[in-house]
């Protein structure tokens, strides 16, 4: 992998600062204009990116129409139908000490953004968050993912085409170019990967007291309660984590099922899997709508976490057959799992889905508890007063009750982490304040109670103040 060159980086950083400067002034139309620009360019590739995904890891058309092109497409028209009303600064009345004056918040661009995106999904959260940066009038500066070198390319050529690099800018390389990105004093960071990764792009930003925004990951896990519908479960959660053959941040973990209905619900999801995929392992390797793992490593990583899964007694339901050379790792369900696998303390990241019996919700929801927070958390159940108390007792980024994987594409919702599975969120108007300044501004009027607070403080003014101050006490409760 040839890295950037670092004096391009340095030099591309500092023309963008009067971009950034004279993009404070951007009206709506100019912003629209350059949402519209990316938007014509993605299409126009179109075809072009199916090559690049079937040359980085077999990623079929579908898949990439639906889970990569769908979210950007989407992101744009939303912005492009809102902006006008997201750019409006605010009005606020004001509160009682405040009484004389006017305010409002103006949405004011950061500067110059740093995005960081990563493999699984490299056009979607790549281009995603550019579409929430240009939104908001900020130049930008893209690092991609180097595993997938073909879609970084194409998107390299297409934003070269479409933005001169003062405006925005994009670096191929791995962690040398990456790291020569965050030595710079960016006005925002968003970064998309690992919560390992995340702490160093956390440490980074604060040397410069960048802002940041941090879509990490973790163990999403999925409860299946007896209430629920089996066979609609199996058939969503099939699709949330074997799209993209479970490389998927928001991908369902694993899955705790209420012991009196977990063998049909394993059997509902091994029909489901012969239904999709095939009957066998054959058919399945030769599936043409399995994604594959992005590269020998990570398939060696994954092929091990179900290798010790096994070796320390877990039962195989179905799939297992891995192929290092084709970086295939089979659509797997595993029971029985020993507390000490590998897999129960490391986030999968593939097509591998641990199911759990339990009896006691309260020892779920302890459990869940224990571990780092998810970026997501499923919930199947018809029992209402169990959704309201699996929801309240338990924190994560996002929930989804009787679906899962959804909520990323809701443009209404803030998509994001909590502690270990992310900081800010992204997504629609959300997306547009994490990429602006919500600046305070306050205008005085013509009646300036606040003269009432200036010295000299006689015995006078001191009861006045003592008197306002007193008629701010809360009620007794």
């Amino acid at each position: 992998m040839t890295e950037a060159d670092v004096s391009l980086i340095q030099r591309t950083f500092a023309a963008q600062q009067a971009t950034a400067l004279r993009w404070r002034l951007s009206t709506l139309a100019e912003r629209k204009a350059r949402l519209t620009r990316l938007r014509d360019a993605m299409m126009a590739q179109r075809e072009a990116f199916y090559t690049a995904f079937a040359a980085d890891y077999r990623k079929s058309p579908a898949e990439v129409e639906a889970s990569e092109f769908l979210p950007v497409m989407d992101e744009i028209r939303h912005a492009l139908g809102s902006l006008k009303r997201w750019m409006k600064p605010r009005g606020h009345w004001p509160t009682s000490t405040m009484l004389g004056t006017r305010a409002s918040v103006q949405y004011q661009p950061r500067g110059r953004v740093l995005i960081i995106a990563p493999w699984n999904y490299p056009l979607s959260l790549c281009f995603g968050p550019l579409v929430s940066a240009l939104a908001a009038g900020n130049t930008a500066m893209i690092k991609p993912s180097e595993m997938t070198p073909a879609v970084s390319a194409l998107m390299a050529r297409i934003i070269a085409d479409i933005f001169p690099p003062e405006e925005v800018a994009l670096f191929e390389g791995s962690q040398p170019t990456a790291q020569a990105l965050l030595d710079l004093p960016f006005d925002h960071i968003f970064f998309t990967g690992s919560p390992a990764v995340g702490k160093l792009v956390m440490a980074a930003a604060a040397r410069h007291l960048s802002s940041v925004t941090l879509e990490l990951g973790g163990k999403s896990p999925t409860i299946v309660d007896a209430s629920a519908n089996l066979t609609l479960a199996a058939e969503t959660l099939m699709w949330g984590k074997f799209l993209n053959n479970g490389q998927t941040c928001v991908a369902p973990d694993h899955v705790y099922v209420h012991a009196s209905v977990k063998s049909a619900f394993v059997e509902a999801c091994r029909n489901v899997l012969q239904q999709r995929y095939g009957a066998d392992g054959s058919a399945r390797l030769n599936n043409p709508d399995l994604t594959r793992i992005v590269n020998r490593r990570h398939t060696e990583r994954v092929a091990g976490l179900l290798t010790d899964a096994l070796q320390r007694g877990a039962v195989l339901s179905t799939g297992g057959l891995t192929d290092l050379d084709q970086c295939y790792v089979a659509p797997t369900l595993l029971e029985d799992i020993p507390a000490d696998a590998h897999i129960m303390s490391e986030e999968i990241f593939g097509p591998l889905l641990p199911i759990i019996a339990y009896d006691d919700i309260d020892q779920v929801i302890a459990s869940i508890n224990a571990a780092p927070k998810p970026l997501a958390l499923y919930v199947w159940s018809t029992h209402k007063e169990q959704i309201r108390k699996i929801v309240a007792q338990t924190s994560s980024g996002g929930v989804c009750v009787n679906h899962c994987v959804a909520h990323f594409a809701h443009g209404n919702l803030p998509f994001g982490g909590v502690n270990n599975s992310g900081i800010g969120s992204a997504h629609g108007e959300y997306g547009f304040k994490a990429m602006s300044h919500e600046r305070a501004v306050l205008r005085a009027t013509p009646l300036m109670l606040i003269k009432l607070f200036f010295p000299p403080y006689t015995a006078a003014r001191q009861r006045l103040i003592r008197l306002v101050v007193d008629t701010l006490r809360l009620p007794k409760l």
